[in-house]
């Protein structure tokens, strides 16, 4: 079976200017060098991202946008299309991410349009699904995952189904200091994998990769890697300084 490849992705919000993106970057290729046997996407807020892909030099490097826009063009002040963001040089688009959805509002029906617009612009998008307090005390995680799951997968193609990038971030998680243990990420990532199965084939699930995300930090990259589910990280605040990035994207699984 083709192996996946683990993917190391920084969202960095609503920090950095254009010079302190183009600054970090440069030195983390510089203390990382070239990446083969996984990839890191780099997402940095609109501004940058142009700047931020002409010093992108490094081998297994890649650019990606927080967040796309739905319409291909349009009178919608402030968006950004998926053309926009393909033009500019990224690869991939978050799409989904939890403060997308429980600060802006963002639905399970707008979600899906952002990943058939990303497909349509040649983006492969990062689907950020996951459960909030409440939900996770009241034992719904499944069923609050499986609906963000079966709702964006509609209508994709097989190859699209295959390409398709799943986070899993609980709300709970993010940004509190708070982390699932390895094993309840591992158990929620393989119940991802079995729905996807169900949704798509076993064979599209078993290449699909399972992005972990929810105050990933250099003391439990290992542990969380380590578990089989996990292929992978979308990390927020320890993306944001060099030190604990690299530490990250250097993970050795246990």
């Amino acid at each position: 079976m083709e192996k996946r490849i683990p993917l190391i992705a920084a969202n960095w919000k609503m920090h950095k200017t254009v010079g302190e993106s183009v600054a970090f970057i440069e030195e983390l290729q510089r203390e990382v060098g070239a990446v083969t046997d996984r990839e890191v996407v780099i997402a940095p807020p609109f501004t940058a991202l142009a700047a931020v892909r002409r010093v992108m030099t490094a081998p297994g490097y890649r650019l990606a946008s927080q967040n796309c826009h739905q319409e291909a063009k349009g009178a919608f002040t402030g968006e950004v299309s998926g053309g926009m963001l393909k033009d500019v040089g990224c690869e991939y688009v978050i799409v989904g991410h939890s403060e997308r959805r429980h600060v802006f509002g963002e639905t399970n029906e707008t979600i899906r349009l952002k990943v058939a617009a990303a497909f349509a612009s040649g983006l492969v998008p990062i689907l950020c699904v996951g459960e909030v307090l409440a939900e996770r005390e009241s034992n719904r995680t499944f069923k609050v995952v499986d609906e963000q799951v079966q709702s964006a997968v509609l209508g994709l193609t097989p190859q699209q189904a295959r390409e398709l990038v799943i986070a899993y971030e609980p709300v709970w998680a993010i940004g509190t200091g708070k982390t699932a243990t390895p094993d309840q990420a591992q158990e929620v990532h393989a119940f991802i994998r079995e729905r996807y199965a169900a949704l798509c084939d076993k064979t599209v699930a078993n290449l699909t990769r399972i992005l972990y995300g929810g105050s990933v930090k250099p003391d439990n990259v290992d542990s969380l890697m380590a578990q089989p589910d996990v292929d992978g990280l979308l990390v927020g605040g320890a993306s944001l300084e060099v030190g604990s990035f690299k530490r990250i994207i250097r993970f050795v699984s246990l």
